[in-house]
């Protein structure tokens, strides 16, 4: 914000000041009760969802350790959400972007990113379908992209071992959390990808309360976390639920894991948008569905609050043409 003829106005420099201080919203049509769920709203940063706030933390962090040069090109393997705000970041800050994703990946986030500037670089799946994405296909994917990075010189973001990711969601995620309940939060749900939001908001919202309780949300049939033996590594829960307990997990913060149905996380989404009018992406959905079943299960007291994250924009995965769906054998650009 700025002063023009003494008159403070509202204006933003760059589509980076619009990412984070996303508002908290009640789903209480949703859910009337016993407690109450309160749900991020991440699908409002610039690029549709909360992966926006590791972006620019990430990029910001590599620039002051001298890793990221200016016009640098910088790579990244992506399942999308990461892709699209790098993709938002990169574009504004002048580095140009690639990114490897697998063809399993939905389609409208390859033309996402690309409308953004980026290349993305779709690759062949190894044993998934189209919607559903398993850890061999995130493998592929990365090979590819550490191939790419090495061959053009660029800088590998590497959000899967980058603790900036995590860190990112411990300076921002978490204090916004804390500040908008007016430092009332009974539980915290989130899904889990690379780790990063769960680790760094539950760090810091345990600091200011060691009695909040922090569940992890994983697909039925591929709980790791929970120690579980992966019996369906196909879910529809895209950019979670890989089937591996990321390196940036911590178990310290953590205080149980609650697992969804692919069923429930679309009735889930489904609700969220006919009762609070929100189109949310499958991680949202079984976001909600788990704070809904932890609210039921009687461990909360009856007037808990949970919060969770609606992590992305239903708009990523909107059925697409067969010519899109990714089953051919092109790892070319889209």
């Amino acid at each position: 914000m700025a002063k023009v003829n003494g008159i403070q106005n509202e204006i933003k420099e760059s589509a980076l000041d619009l990412i984070g201080n996303t508002p908290i919203v009640a789903l209480d049509r949703l859910h009337p009760g016993p407690g109450r769920i309160l749900a991020k709203c991440e699908f409002m940063n610039p690029g549709a969802s909360i992966k926006c706030r590791s972006s620019l933390h990430m990029i910001n962090k590599a620039i002051e350790k001298g890793l990221l040069k200016p016009g640098q090109s910088v790579l990244e393997v992506t399942s999308g959400n990461q892709g699209c705000g790098l993709a938002v970041v990169c574009s504004v800050m002048g580095h140009p972007l690639t990114v490897t994703m697998s063809m399993g990946n939905s389609a409208q986030r390859a033309i996402h990113m690309e409308a953004l500037g980026a290349k993305c670089v779709r690759v062949p799946q190894v044993e998934g379908t189209y919607g559903n994405v398993t850890l061999a296909d995130v493998k592929a994917a990365e090979k590819e992209g550490l191939r790419l990075a090495e061959e053009i010189g660029a800088y590998y973001v590497n959000q899967f071992n980058n603790e900036d990711n995590a860190n990112s969601h411990y300076c921002t995620t978490g204090p916004e959390i804390w500040r908008q309940t007016g430092h009332r939060v009974d539980a915290f749900v989130a899904t889990v990808g690379t780790a990063g939001t769960f680790t760094g908001s539950s760090r810091f919202l345990k600091e200011k309360n060691p009695n909040i309780q922090c569940y992890v949300v994983e697909p039925e049939g591929s709980q790791p976390i929970r120690g579980c033996a992966i019996t369906k590594p196909l879910h529809l829960l895209q950019g979670s639920g890989y089937g591996c307990v990321p390196n940036l997990f911590n178990f310290e913060t953590m205080d149980g894991t609650l697992s969804v149905t692919d069923e429930e996380a679309s009735k889930y989404m489904k609700l969220i948008g006919e009762k609070e009018g929100l189109y949310v992406g499958y991680t949202s959905g079984a976001n909600v569905a788990a704070a809904v079943k932890l609210l039921n299960s009687g461990t909360l007291p009856e007037d808990a609050w949970v919060v969770t994250l609606l992590n992305d924009s239903g708009l990523k995965y909107t059925p697409v043409p067969e010519s899109l769906s990714g089953n051919s054998n092109n790892a070319n650009s889209d």
